[in-house]
């Protein structure tokens, strides 16, 4: 679940908005969330910020999500992308195992068109015996990165040598139970990976049809990137759903959606926030590559009407305004796609704002125990 490659258009279905200026105060009794909320960390690098600024700001927000009563904490994969510092989940995930205790930890996602299906075993058998029962193991099929970047990664764009994605997740899901079938040239003890992950959970993950069709199939969970393609990931919840097939794993479809979610104090504010994330997805459609800027730097930029069109659909698939507003526009996403699960991503510049956003729709659901802090 990264970001979108530089062409991709934002599209987003038809939605409605509530809420007003000032109500942050609105919040629901605790424990009446309709559905198990987590987070998706970019490990952003806003503009005039550093690698490793962000990522000491992904552990913060990882121990704030556990203090807060988030499910899951994800982070994703990125190479060479200036407004991200997360190239190796694995590493990333280690380190955010020592400073949480509760919180489930996951890959949104390992990109496998960059990495062989064993040395990800591997990693992850690892993470899931040092940490068991709290990691999960998402993949994804988008390089994250562009050409150049999938080259020196050992992968050519065109390459026909590369398996079909599905194929590949199901050899990562066999070497995590070193379970080929007799006469497969894995059988047996030539090759295994040591530690074994049998009971860790993976997640495909897809903004399309391909990581539908291959979850689907191989009976696994499905987390739809909404906050990358809105339109194509309902499609592919839907197609997941009608096409699902029981296995070992699951007896019956489980879908996690995700979302990218602005939320300030005033509709204002959010939006203004917000604008960030736009600005930085429009120049990387136009090959400019860049951190994330700050709302100044967005809101002085010169745009062109046709920037103004893109900055405008994109808006349009960000559930972004005060508390009450971000709780109705989730409830109604749940309620369309019938998620088990909603996981809340956010392109905002300040570390303090994105923390107060998590905080704030960690209210308006009455997750948050009563002790802990904001």
């Amino acid at each position: 679940m990264t970001s979108p490659n530089p062409g991709d258009q934002p599209t987003s279905p038809t939605h409605s908005k509530s809420g007003g200026a000032g109500d942050s105060a609105d919040v629901v009794a605790r424990g009446s969330s309709p559905v198990p909320l987590s987070v998706l960390d970019l490990t952003v690098m806003g503009e005039h910020g550093s690698p490793a600024e962000a990522l000491q700001h992904t552990a913060a927000l990882a121990q704030d999500a556990e203090r807060w009563g988030y499910q899951r904490f994800w982070v994703a994969e990125h190479h060479s992308f200036p407004a991200s510092a997360s190239p190796a989940p694995a590493v990333l995930l280690s380190h955010l195992a020592h400073v949480t205790s509760t919180i489930r930890l996951g890959s949104g996602g390992v990109m496998l068109t960059n990495h062989r299906p064993l040395v990800v075993a591997e990693q992850f058998g690892v993470l899931d015996a040092f940490h068991p029962g709290r990691i999960d193991l998402g993949v994804g099929r988008n390089p994250g990165g562009l050409p150049e970047v999938m080259q020196a990664l050992g992968r050519e764009a065109d390459d026909t040598r590369t398996p079909a994605f599905d194929a590949q997740v199901d050899e990562l899901r066999r070497f995590l139970q070193n379970d080929f079938p007799d006469g497969h040239p894995y059988s047996g003890d030539r090759v295994h990976v040591v530690p074994a992950a049998p009971n860790l959970p993976l997640w495909v993950l897809g903004s399309g049809t391909t990581g539908a069709e291959a979850a689907a199939r191989l009976g696994l969970p499905f987390a739809a990137a909404y906050h990358i393609n809105p339109l194509q990931a309902l499609k592919a919840v839907d197609l997941y759903r009608a096409a699902f097939c029981p296995s070992e794993a699951l007896a019956s479809p489980r879908i996690m959606v995700s979302v990218n979610v602005v939320c300030a104090p005033t509709e204002q504010d959010a939006v203004r926030i917000a604008k960030s994330g736009a600005l930085m997805l429009m120049l990387a459609r136009q090959g400019r590559q860049t951190e994330l800027p700050s709302p100044s730097t967005a809101e002085t930029y010169p745009y062109t009407s046709e920037d103004k069109e893109f900055v405008e659909r994109w808006m349009d698939s960000v559930v972004c305004g005060t508390p009450s507003t971000v709780r109705a526009r989730l409830q109604d996403l749940h309620g369309r796609t019938g998620a088990d699960e909603l996981m809340l991503s956010s392109l905002i510049h300040d570390f303090d704002a994105r923390r107060r956003s998590y905080s704030l729709v960690a209210d308006a659901f009455g997750m948050k125990h009563p002790n802990a802090e904001s």
